[in-house]
């Protein structure tokens, strides 16, 4: 399917919904964070090793729609006024960044609204490596998450469950985002895996890629399930090597703007 055709159907489907998410996105959002806020168990103490999971970021980096995330624009000149800074335009979905609730829902939290204790949560990393290195649309399936807790124990309540596809080495080459032929084709997570996890209470879910939802992904399923249930996702994590499958803690630094789809974030991890 071509990229312009997955917009189109993205967009059919958001309008589609939108009567569904009214009133009762905002309503399960609140019920969620409350949960999630509660249930948090005590976090990993760690050794004081920090991992930066947040790729740095500039108009050349790779994105959804293929334009620049982000454009500077010199404001102030250092050598006529002896300081200098910049006028950036900024789309928020760009970079390591935020889906917020609100970027698959009419009514659905907004960046800002996130509650501060889902933001800092016991990181588990799934290791997708092997099964990307076969299939470039590789999921996460319930199969993989079950292993995980097999071999790591159970899930936390809070977590950020993320994997790891080896996909961030890429991110300098088209192949980060499309196949030679120009199909998106980048790893992703499961509807089913996706709703595995909204069962045991996790706060958000992560990817080394582009995308929530794997890039030959006609509907966004997990989008439009995962967001508008209250819970939020990251997109396009680094250095994912450097931690633990389990016992890392992540600070995700989202941005507070109102009304916001979600944002650019620097997101590290302790442990």
């Amino acid at each position: 399917m071509c990229n312009a055709c997955v917009i189109d159907s993205v967009k059919r489907s958001m309008l589609s919904r939108r009567s569904l998410f009214t009133g009762a996105a905002a309503t399960t959002a609140a019920v969620v964070a409350a949960g999630l806020t509660s249930a948090r168990p005590a976090l990993a103490a760690g050794s004081g090793k920090v991992a930066d999971l947040t790729h740095a970021w500039d108009s050349d980096f790779p994105t959804f729609d293929g334009n620049p995330g982000i454009l500077y624009e010199e404001a102030v000149n250092i050598d006529k006024s002896g300081y200098q800074l910049y006028k950036l335009t900024i789309f928020e979905h760009s970079g390591t960044h935020i889906d917020a609730p609100l970027h698959f829902s009419k009514d659905g939290m907004s960046v800002d609204e996130i509650p501060a204790g889902n933001l800092v949560c016991p990181l588990c990393v799934i290791d997708l490596k092997a099964k990307a290195k076969d299939d470039a649309n590789a999921m996460v399936e319930p199969a993989d998450i079950e292993a995980w807790v097999s071999a790591n124990g159970e899930i936390p309540a809070g977590a950020c469950v993320a994997f790891n596809s080896g996909w961030a080495d890429k991110v300098a080459t088209p192949e980060f985002r499309n196949t030679p032929d120009g199909n998106f084709a980048f790893p992703g997570f499961s509807k089913a895996a996706t709703d595995l996890l909204a069962t045991m209470n996790v706060a958000c879910i992560g990817t080394d890629t582009l995308s929530l939802d794997p890039g030959n992904s006609a509907d966004f399923a997990v989008h439009n399930s995962w967001l508008p249930s209250g819970r939020y996702g990251i997109e396009g994590l680094a250095g994912l090597d450097a931690v633990p499958a389990k016992g890392a803690t992540i600070f995700v630094g989202a941005p507070k703007h109102k009304k916001g789809t979600g944002g650019p974030a620097r997101v590290l991890a302790v442990y």
